[in-house]
């Protein structure tokens, strides 16, 4: 259905009067009765009579007013739709994010939507190394990952964490390596959190240690509990802080293999102008 035809037949549907239909449509009126002849002749029957007492709707003529005033008003607002889509208003946009910006990714996503409310935003809590894939596969459109990222990937520096331990022993104040690996350990999968556990093992090698966990799980918050039930200590990203129970301390790491960025990383090359709203929201914040 050609809509531009469809939308000269309401008008004319409405008034029945060619000159009157063509004066509201900016149009003269031979150019007006050429579409309507072009509409009947894609439908195969006539949608008007005219005869003495004027311009009459045919009985296809009546279905098609009755139907196509949704079908038009539908048109109208995927077109709305898709132009605020083309301007990044409208559409869907899909986010990872994981351990380090566990409250920095809510956060912007909250202050996204109450700006863009049009969009369709997923949050997905996953590994940086799987963001990247998704990322350059195109299923997502913007991760919040451990930096830095390789080409083609752009990416902005957003904050900066380091590896802490937590306990809920009181008397536990020393956060040397030998006290650490003595101590059983609580750790997330290595499949879940890759990059921290790699962060971790690089701690524990640079000062000529080697820890094995005494239990492992695959989620940082079931981690925290264990450690407020008193099974173990973990090393976790310092940001954890914020979800962990009230009677889990979080004590700082020594050494300079503790610190890493985390922000925002996206695919510049794959037009998404949702993501680049995002972006400019964050950037800009």
């Amino acid at each position: 259905m050609n809509i531009k035809l469809l939308r000269s037949f309401l008008v004319l549907a409405d008034c029945l009067h060619y000159g009157e239909a063509a004066q509201r449509l900016c149009l003269t009126q031979p150019a007006l009765t050429k579409q309507i002849r072009q509409l009947e002749s894609d439908l195969g029957g006539p949608l008007f009579v005219r005869g003495r007492h004027g311009t009459a709707l045919t009985g296809l003529g009546r279905y098609l007013r009755d139907e196509g005033g949704d079908l038009l008003r539908r048109s109208e607002a995927l077109t709305s739709r898709a132009r605020q889509a083309a301007r990044g208003e409208a559409g869907r946009l899909a986010i990872g994010f994981g351990l380090s910006s566990i409250e920095l990714a809510p956060r912007w996503v909250a202050a996204f939507r109450r700006q863009y409310p049009q969009v369709e935003v997923s949050l997905e809590d996953m590994s940086s190394a799987e963001q990247v894939a998704r990322l350059l596969a195109g299923t997502l459109q913007l991760g919040f990952v451990r930096l830095p990222v390789a080409p083609p990937l752009a990416c902005r520096a957003l904050l900066t964490d380091q590896l802490a331990l937590a306990t809920a022993d009181p008397a536990l104040a020393c956060t040397t390596p030998a006290a650490v690996a003595a101590a059983p350990l609580i750790a997330l999968l290595p499949q879940r959190g890759p990059g921290l556990a790699g962060q971790v093992a690089q701690w524990f090698a640079g000062h000529g240690l080697h820890a094995e966990a005494a239990q492992q799980t695959s989620d940082i918050q079931t981690v925290l509990a264990l450690v407020a039930a008193g099974t173990g200590v973990a090393i976790v990203p310092r940001s954890a802080a914020r979800i962990a129970p009230p009677d889990v301390r979080l004590l700082p790491l020594p050494g300079g293999e503790c610190g890493w960025q985390v922000g925002m990383a996206w695919h510049p090359g794959r037009d998404e102008p949702a993501r680049d709203r995002f972006v400019a929201l964050v950037t800009a914040g």
